[in-house]
């Protein structure tokens, strides 16, 4: 079937095409999902849990610098000292599952946007569809980008400032696994959306609610709100864990910037 006998379809013929895309991209999250779950070793023992260990990348990579810029341990984190605990009889097997679909929703993903871009492309002009070209793979590699930051950026460090606070020493912080497995990956998954800022910014500028303009005369707004976002991610008090996650947020709206101008020239 061509994409212009695609687009000349009736209502309930693109409802059906519409569902076999969404099966279609189920298919590959179910599988990817049963590979995380096979390889649960791996998956929790070096991803999930990774940020627990005090050989953990980022932490040696924050010491390093640290040491380098003459700040002495001020970037050096602490030794994990909470402990995880499953509450339920189940939970362990059901947060086996969770986190095997998470990983095959975030592994799936760059497929997943493809078949949907296969849906809606076939209603796009030539001249959109030329303008468009590469969506799918940069809407990909942002969403990959975010979630990379987060995992080694703002999960090791929420992990390590709120596992470590106590109001007491008489308090022992022991977590349960679901509210650990919930912090990775909410966290993960947000900045992963959040990195989509410029493809956003480009389809909103392409029907005309956004413009350059308008964001560079709201810079000043734009950098209280990523201050206030990275303090939500980050709990941390320490400034500089502040600037390291706000600097990449800040430097995404000034992308999205020249995006928008690309955008709103191409119109």
């Amino acid at each position: 079937m061509t994409e212009d006998t695609k687009s000349e379809m009736s209502f309930l013929q693109h409802l059906e095409s519409l569902r076999w895309h969404l099966v279609r991209s189920a298919i590959g999250i179910v599988l990817l999902a049963s590979a995380f779950f096979y390889y649960k070793e791996f998956v929790f023992g070096t991803i999930i849990f990774g940020p627990m260990q005090a050989d953990f990348l980022t932490y040696r990579a924050l010491c390093k610098v640290s040491h380098l810029a003459g700040l002495g341990d001020s970037l050096c984190m602490q030794n994990i000292s909470f402990e995880l605990v499953s509450l339920d009889l189940s939970g362990q097997f059901t947060t086996h599952i969770w986190v095997s679909l998470i990983g095959g929703l975030m592994a799936g993903s760059p497929y997943v946007l493809w078949e949907l871009w296969r849906f809606v492309r076939p209603a796009l002009h030539e001249k959109e569809r030329k303008h468009t070209t590469g969506v799918v793979f940069f809407a990909s590699l942002l969403f990959v980008s975010g979630v990379l930051f987060s995992y080694y950026i703002i999960v090791p460090m929420t992990i390590n400032f709120l596992g470590n606070y106590q109001v007491s020493p008489l308090v022992k912080n022991t977590i349960s696994i679901d509210s650990y497995i919930s912090t990775v990956t909410v966290l993960t998954l947000i900045m992963g959306l959040v990195f989509e800022l410029p493809i956003v910014v480009f389809f909103l500028t392409k029907i005309g609610i956004l413009g350059p303009a308008f964001m560079r005369k709201n810079r000043r707004y734009a950098v209280v709100i990523v201050l206030v976002l990275a303090a939500v991610i980050t709990p941390s008090s320490d400034i500089s864990t502040l600037l390291i996650v706000a600097s990449p947020l800040y430097i995404l709206y000034e992308a999205s910037i020249f995006v928008s101008k690309y955008a709103e020239k191409k119109n």
